[in-house]
């Protein structure tokens, strides 16, 4: 039975000699996550557990507990089991968290919650939380600077040894699991499925110890480690492709779920194996958008923005639309390695869409700017558009871009390298630790939504 709160308590009026106050900031957040549309919205993505949730079962962990639980996550930058333990242990957080006496709930609880959450009630929660800094008069929408960052996958830096490895040994492990159901049905025994994954382990080493080594030998030596990797992978997706035609004939329930599992995951090791062909075996270059990086993160994507100390980055580019007073109105998670540059007009134009009227100030770096864009956002009345021009410039666009309110602008857009800093320290927004798109999304838009509420909070406080 979905539960709504507790019964309201006042933890420090219970103990008054303590002299316990809330932070101020916490107390102005504590308000503002005190909205009914917010409340609301969260409640009916929780409901979506169970067809009888609201009505049936025990009593749930309230719903406000766990909004509030996942944004003082997100507000902290904590795991699951920092926040349990954190929060339990601070009465100024039980209150905040409005668990006054309660138990808090435990941290494997709070994640079958969280994956409830769906990325398009996150950006709903964004925009209200963008019109509460408008009635708090934290922002009018004056000014936008835009620019796109990498949050990463939590995968380990790909090679094709390390994800034929990972192929293999997860292939073996969901057969053992369907042998321990459905005996018969895999044809290998379990001694011999050991034996192939660690096969396939020790194939991998060896691949890392001649790649080490220089020399036409070792050249030779290479392609033939890759060689035996990839014929044994091929040997186990056939033998898993066997197996889940076999299970397909039986009533077994677990079995049936780990053949589901085996259709996820063939197709992606047969497309490492491809990759691998192509790219070690035939000397082959295979183009970004055509190689997969990861078996448990397929929607990795590979990315160059030319930092010095990490050229390459695994992961999704995340493009933000900030406006005047630190807040962060809009956010995409695009797929691929997108052009930039594309996404001006329709930041602009979400921008107009939420604060009915255009920015006075539109601001990107210099990979953003193109005499298209600029054309276009002229037409939408911004007066005043600093898009710095890469490379060798004119005479007439040197003197464009040295007048005083497009230098103020290009420092002011600047602001936004750090605003992406803060959010990858404080709100881990470097790595996201959930699983899948929709996970992607959920931490980002936490994480975002948790930024915003802390910047209005300090306003206010």
């Amino acid at each position: 039975m979905l539960r709504d709160r507790y019964e309201p308590m006042d933890l420090f009026a219970e103990i008054p000699r303590l002299g316990m106050q809330m932070d101020p900031v916490l107390a102005q957040l504590d308000r503002l996550l005190d909205h009914d549309a917010i409340f609301q919205a969260v409640k009916a993505d929780l409901a979506q557990r169970h067809p009888r949730t609201r009505t049936d079962g025990r009593p749930s962990t309230p719903v406000e507990v766990i909004l509030r639980l996942l944004v003082i996550k997100h507000l902290y930058g904590w795991s699951y089991e920092q926040t349990e333990q954190f929060v339990a242990d601070s009465l100024v957080l039980r209150q905040a968290c409005r668990v006054y006496a309660e138990r808090v709930p435990d941290d494997t609880t709070l994640i079958r919650w969280a994956r409830l959450m769906q990325p398009a009630t996150l950006q709903t929660l964004l925009d209200h939380v963008t019109d509460l800094a408008r009635q708090l008069k934290v922002t009018e929408g004056r000014k936008l600077r835009i620019d796109g960052t990498v949050v990463e996958t939590h995968i380990h830096h790909p090679s094709d040894s390390t994800l034929l490895n990972d192929g293999v040994r997860v292939i073996t492990i969901v057969l053992r699991r369907v042998q321990t159901v459905a005996q018969d049905v895999v044809g290998w025994s379990d001694a011999h499925l050991r034996e192939t994954a660690a096969a396939a382990k020790a194939g991998m080493k060896r691949i890392m110890d001649v790649a080490r080594q220089k020399g036409e030998q070792a050249a030779d030596a290479l392609k033939t480690a890759y060689r035996d990797l990839v014929q044994l992978s091929e040997t186990v997706v056939d033998q898993a492709r066997q197996t889940t035609a076999a299970v397909r004939t039986t009533s077994n329930d677990a079995a049936q779920r780990s053949a589901g599992r085996l259709d996820e995951l063939l197709p992606l090791v047969e497309q490492v194996i491809a990759q691998t062909t192509r790219r070690v075996l035939q000397g082959e270059k295979v183009p970004a958008p055509e190689k997969i990086v990861s078996l448990f993160e397929p929607h990795t994507a590979i990315l160059r923005k030319g930092k010095p100390g990490k050229p390459v980055e695994f992961g999704r580019l995340l493009w933000l639309d900030e406006v005047d007073g630190g807040i962060i109105t809009r956010y995409q998670v695009l797929d691929g390695n997108p052009d930039e540059a594309a996404q001006v007009v329709p930041s602009v134009d979400a921008h107009i869409q939420r604060f009915a009227h255009p920015p006075d100030l539109v601001a990107g770096d210099r990979g953003l700017q193109s005499a298209a864009n600029e054309r276009d956002l002229a037409k939408r009345a911004i007066p005043q558009i600093v898009l710095p021009k890469p490379g060798k410039k004119s005479a007439k666009r040197l003197a464009h871009e040295r007048q005083d309110w497009f230098v103020a602008g290009r420092n002011w857009r600047a602001g936004i390298e750090g605003r992406i800093s803060g959010l990858k320290r404080r709100h881990k927004l470097n790595r996201c630790r959930y699983h899948g798109d929709a996970g992607m999304h959920r931490w980002v838009g936490l994480g975002l939504l948790a930024h915003n509420l802390r910047v209005i909070a300090r306003a206010a406080a």
